[in-house]
Parts: C-alpha cells; sequence; structure tokens
C-alpha cells in the first residue's frame, strides 16, 4: 500500500468486507451460513478455520444476513492469494472478499466504492492513504486495525529478566535472544510452511534498515543492495546462532501460536491475531508486542489495510451483499469483530475490548511517540514480489542460500518487475 507512516494512535481501522455473489465457493467449506434463503451470497473470509474472528463473525452474520439471504462464510486455504487471482482474471468472482491488504492497488477496479454507504462518514481518515483514491473513494469495510511490532510472551521475557522497552536496536534484541536460547527457550519462531511468517521477518524489518533517501530510490524503481544486506546479514545471524525454532520448515500457524501461549518461544514477527489464537491453547498466557528495531532508524511499528471486506461490482445480488456490510459496520458488530482479535475497530465510531494487548497499546501506542511504517514489500517492491521475499528469507534461514546470494535474487526480481508495474 503506498501511503506515508502515521502514528499508530491515529490509526483506527485495518479490515474490509467484501461481497460478491453468483458463484460456488472456492476451496474449503462452509464455516457457517445464514438461515435458509432463496438468495446465496458467497463471503471468502481471508480467516482460517480456527480463526476467532471467523467464530465471531458466524454468530453476527445470523443477525446482519438480509432475509431471504444466506451468506456462505468460506474459510481461507493456504492458496488464497493465488486463487483470488485467478478467480478474478476467469469472471468467477466471490460476492464478498478479504483484501487481505491490497483493496485499493490491486482489487478496486473489481469492487463496488463504499465512500456513499450510510457508516462512510465515520471511516477513519488514518487510512485514506492507504485505502482511498485520489477521488476520495474506498472500495472496503476496515474491520480490525492493522498495527504491528515484534509478538512476544511476556512471562517468558521476564523470567529471563528482559524487559522489552530495552529493545530498541537489533543488538539489545540478539542479547535477548541469546539469553533466551540459554535458559532453554526458542528465541525467535517462524515457518516456511505457513511462507508468510517467513517473509514477515523480512517485511518487518526491511523499512528500517533504508534511510528515507533510499526508500525513495527504491520507490524510483532501483533496488539499493546495502540494506536489505544489512537486513538479511542479522537474519542468517540469528539461524546460525540457532535462535529460529527447529521445526522452522515444517511448523503450521497453529504450532506456533501454541508455542506462543504455552512460553515455548519468545518473539514472533507477526500480526496481533495471532495473539488470540495462541490465548485459545493457553487463555491464562501474558502475551503483548513492542516496536521493530531499525537498522538506520529509531523503533517503529508497521501496519496497513489489515482485514477487510469489500463488494463485487459484478456481483449479481450486490443490494443484498451491501446490506450485510452495512450491518456489519454498525458499532457493536464492528467493535466485536475488532475485539475477536484485540484490534481497534475501523470506524471511529466504534470500540472494542483490546483484552491481553491493552498494556502494550498504552505502553507503546497510546502517546504516538512511535511512527508507523507501511509494509516495506506493498510500498517498496513492486506487485509479485512477496513470493520472493518469502523464498529468500527461509533460504537465508535455513542455510541454503547466503546473503549476497539472497540479496542478489531480490534484486534481479525487483529490475524484472518493476518495468511491469
Amino acid at each position: 500500500m503506498k501511503f506515508p507512516w502515521r502514528t499508530y494512535a491515529a490509526l483506527g481501522v485495518g479490515v474490509a468486507l467484501i461481497t460478491m455473489a453468483g458463484c460456488a465457493p472456492a476451496g474449503g467449506g462452509d464455516a457457517g451460513a445464514s438461515p435458509g434463503g432463496d438468495v446465496k451470497i458467497e463471503f471468502q473470509t481471508g480467516l482460517g478455520t480456527d480463526d476467532p474472528t471467523l467464530k465471531v463473525l458466524t454468530t453476527i452474520t445470523k443477525a446482519c444476513a438480509p432475509d431471504g439471504v444466506d451468506v456462505a462464510l468460506v474459510p481461507m486455504t493456504n492458496t488464497y492469494e493465488a486463487d483470488m487471482k485467478v478467480r478474478l482474471a476467469s469472471g468467477d468472482v466471490p460476492d464478498i472478499w478479504s483484501t487481505h491488504g491490497w483493496s485499493l492497488l490491486r482489487y478496486s477496479e473489481f469492487l463496488e466504492p463504499l465512500d456513499t454507504q450510510p457508516w462512510a462518514k465515520n471511516f477513519n481518515p488514518a487510512l485514506d492513504a492507504a485505502m482511498m483514491n485520489d477521488a476520495g473513494q474506498f472500495f472496503a469495510l476496515p474491520i480490525n486495525t492493522d498495527v504491528a511490532g515484534v509478538v512476544y510472551n511476556k512471562t517468558v521475557l521476564e523470567d529471563a529478566g528482559i524487559d522489552v522497552k530495552t529493545l530498541t536496536t537489533w543488538e539489545a534484541f540478539g542479547d535477548a535472544a541469546a539469553t533466551l536460547k540459554a535458559a532453554g527457550i526458542t528465541p525467535i519462531s517462524a515457518s516456511s510452511k505457513d511462507s508468510w511468517f517467513a517473509g514477515n521477518v523480512a517485511d518487518f524489518g526491511a523499512s528500517g534498515a533504508y534511510t528515507p533517501e533510499e526508500l525513495e530510490t527504491l520507490r524510483a524503481g532501483t533496488f539499493a543492495t546495502d540494506g536489505y544486506a544489512a537486513l538479511l546479514g542479522e537474519i542468517e545471524t540469528w539461524a546460525k546462532a540457532g535462535y529460529f525454532n527447529a521445526d522452522f520448515t515444517s511448523a503450521t500457524m497453529d504450532d506456533l501460536a501454541r508455542a506462543l501461549g504455552s512460553g515455548d518461544t519468545g518473539f514472533i514477527f507477526v500480526q496481533n491475531y495471532l495473539v488470540a489464537s495462541a490465548l485459545g491453547f493457553n487463555p491464562d498466557a501474558q502475551l503483548g508486542y513492542f516496536p521493530i528495531p531499525g537498522f538506520v532508524t529509531d523503533p517503529y511499528l508497521i501496519g496497513g489495510e489489515g482485514t477487510a471486506y469489500g463488494v463485487s461490482k459484478t456481483s449479481k445480488n450486490k443490494d443484498a451483499a451491501l446490506a450485510y456490510i452495512d450491518c456489519l459496520a454498525e458499532p457493536s458488530h464492528i467493535g466485536t469483530l475488532a475485539g475477536a482479535i484485540g484490534g481497534i475497530p475501523g470506524l471511529t465510531n466504534a470500540t472494542s475490548d483490546l483484552g491481553a494487548l491493552q498494556d502494550s497499546y498504552d505502553e507503546f501506542v497510546a502517546d504516538g511517540n512511535f511512527r508507523l511504517e507501511p509494509y516495506f514489500d506493498r510500498v517498496y517492491l513492486p506487485n509479485g514480489m512477496w513470493d520472493t521475499m518469502v523464498t529468500t528469507t527461509a533460504a537465508v534461514i535455513t542455510g541454503q542460500s547466503d546473503v549476497p546470494a539472497a540479496t542478489s535474487q531480490m534484486e534481479q526480481q525487483f529490475n524484472a518487475l518493476f518495468g511491469q508495474e
């Protein structure tokens, strides 16, 4: 998403609802549907089967589905993004789908503008640059705020004598990782099986590896290798020190959530949704997040458009889909959905219970002292680079590639794709 950094305190949205119709669900069964009706709406939720948000959405859907309308909630598959590309290209468009951060840049041509809906006046202006075009249109309902840092287990760090407020440099972070390893705790957990975890390790840290001038160089079409090599060099150092989980190549999201909740790992580079999953394994876990250290910048938080849903502009049941979205936007509903993952609602007239993450919000967000950087790949890399970021990062972690080779691969792919933008 091409938008400047904002303070986390200003941000209030991260999800978008997308409604579409006239198609059979692609992949996975229905997680739930409204009571029987003649109109069928397919909702590709972008949520895993065990995601707490999906369970809440299922309950709210029973109240929000218009009379005579079945809303089929389809859980996410591991190939969700690729599946959506194929479906949109072939015209097999769902009625509603999750835009996973791309409602404006990738999906807006397929979506119904939502800026004239009754709730639009409450759209958080902090999301304008991320989700709104030059004409003032936006194309998804933001459900929760996507602002992330390094997620951690508070009990594990406290028992090891580590204060996250001191982890303002990568050197301090590395020292903390060494302390955890010496205590028999896996310092950092990630996965190349559920591959976005591997990608996040690089994506979260990349923005802090470049000066503002170097970031503009990237935007202009020249890949600056030094910053990325420094980032991968740090990751390689962690890997060689044995800081990553032993099951890196096979771990699932549930495995990582369980490790976080049980205290088997200290740090995970992931959005806050994993906290809710971890609490599902251990409701008593004490979890939080803290700002990401920078290589050449001060610590920062990272975010942009998060969970968001939009409506297909070609849906045969567009009116029903829009009515359903309008109901989801009601303050009580959107607040409950955002609260399911401890997130801030995407509309300014709603509130949510931040639960386990309230302390982290109060410590690092409420005062606005830490800037919010956009996800690196959405702003500074051409479309299509995510998979390369994932594979090169994973290869460095597993030792299948070294830093020069992985950096070179990123540069080559950058150059190949930039001209296609």
